[in-house]
């Protein structure tokens, strides 16, 4: 190659840690101080050290709830507050970048799972809103795996701090961070770790397996005993005893015969290996599943309609809720969400119901219940032209008792702009109150 010097790489080496946070703008020196928690705990909270997600037992149950949430659907839609309008979906650039790729490395769907997994490990999980405060637009969103995050204070706004496991650290504004949260109590700002409530089980399926490893490994080293009837030297036990291993106990020994004269008696040791009782087992892991609140027939896909539904409105639902009012409350001012600007997560569970309740819902479809283009999909079928638009029986049809009469009803001004003309906002504080 031309135009290389001794020893000078090709292109200069960039870090992850740059290409995410390199952007932002640089920020006079701050000095801020450590948050003054209401109960006294430190404002620093450390990741799960425990290494549970080593087990395989923890990282199937997290695995199933994690796939299962990253297919709920962002929306960026506009609740109106007029007859006959209700919820409006927008299709803004927030909700194509939440649905498509939320950052250069990730798809919607990694994204999602990723940040899910890490609410499941570490009962926190930070995502870093990258905004464009020229443009006033939003770039992308990161979730944040740190060693730990620290709260700070300066001029009555929380900072947080994050450590990395590389030596790399950055401080962000609260306010530029989505933090998901489970068991929520103690702690003013942050979840509680998992260290006291799961390490104990850990530690019962970490001592189980070791336990089937080596009673199976046990159950190999003494098969017999062979008794010499006569004195023998040490040298000349060994010898027999190596020459009957070679003649009768080898594996490629397919006599399956053994024959031995007055000096010796041999004596087979039954070494069954002692496992662990089926029941124990099944018990070990209930106690992780329900500590992630998920049911084995989740795990091993092979559940019934009901045990679905029951799984999505007491694991998935709590979270889609958790996520749709986070979004909502990091990404729009308070003058675009009192226009009804929301970002909800949804999921079409029709399509996990069974054949006969897909097929009963076609007395949905000519009631104006459905459409019959959601009908289809529920039965993962391609959209039909004109299949949007709601269709009824002629019996179901709604009676006009009233007389026909010329003009218009509708009022200027009333197909669904806010009252104060503003169709909605952007998100990320396009019209400037501090985002």
């Amino acid at each position: 190659m031309t135009g290389m010097k001794g020893g000078e790489d090709l292109k200069e080496k960039r870090s992850l840690f740059d290409m995410i946070f390199g952007r932002r703008p640089q920020q006079q020196q701050q000095i801020q101080t450590q948050l003054r928690m209401l109960n006294g705990y430190a404002p620093v909270f450390t990741s799960f050290s425990g290494d549970a997600y080593d087990s395989d037992v923890v990282r199937s149950a997290v695995d199933a709830i994690a796939r299962n949430a990253a297919k709920l659907k962002p929306k960026h839609v506009r609740r109106v507050r007029r007859a006959n309008d209700g919820i409006q979906e927008t299709g803004s650039e927030i909700e194509k970048l939440l649905s498509v790729r939320p950052n250069p490395y990730m798809d919607a769907y990694t994204f999602y799972y990723k940040a899910v997994t890490q609410l499941y490990m570490q009962n926190n999980s930070f995502i870093f809103i990258d905004i464009d405060r020229i443009a006033k637009k939003i770039r992308g969103f990161y979730p944040i795996n740190a060693a730990t995050a620290e709260f700070l204070e300066f001029e009555g706004d929380i900072y947080t701090r994050f450590h990395f496991m590389g030596g790399q650290q950055i401080t962000l504004p609260y306010e530029d961070l989505i933090h998901l949260r489970r068991f929520f109590y103690k702690h003013d700002l942050y979840g509680e770790p998992s260290d006291r409530a799961l390490h104990p089980t850990l530690q019962l399926i970490q001592t189980t397996d070791e336990g089937i490893a080596n009673a199976v490994k046990s159950s190999a080293f003494l098969r017999g005993i062979l008794k010499f009837t006569s004195m023998l030297k040490p040298e000349d036990m060994k010898k027999q005893r190596d020459m009957f291993v070679a003649d009768y106990l080898d594996i490629t020994n397919n006599g399956g015969v053994a024959a031995t004269d007055a000096k010796t008696d041999y004596t087979p040791l039954d070494n069954e290996p002692k496992m662990i009782d089926d029941k124990q087992m099944d018990a070990i892991k209930r106690k992780v599943f329900d500590y992630f609140g998920i049911n084995e027939t989740i795990i091993r896909s092979n559940y019934s309609e009901d045990e679905w539904n029951a799984f999505y409105e007491s694991t998935i639902e709590p979270l889609a809720i958790q996520m749709s009012l986070e979004f909502t409350s990091k990404l729009f001012t308070d003058a675009e969400k009192k226009r009804g600007n929301e970002i909800i997560f949804e999921a079409n569970r029709l399509q996990y119901a069974s054949m006969t309740t897909k097929l009963n819902l076609r007395e949905m479809v000519d009631r104006g219940a459905m459409t019959p283009n959601e009908w289809r999909a529920a039965l993962n079928l391609a959209p039909i032209e004109g299949g949007d638009a709601p269709i009824r029986r002629l019996d179901t049809a709604e009676v006009n008792t009233e007389p026909t009469t010329g003009g218009d009803d509708n009022e200027p001004g009333e197909e669904g702009t806010p009252s104060d003309g503003d169709p909605g906002g952007d998100g990320a504080g396009a019209e400037g109150d501090g985002r």
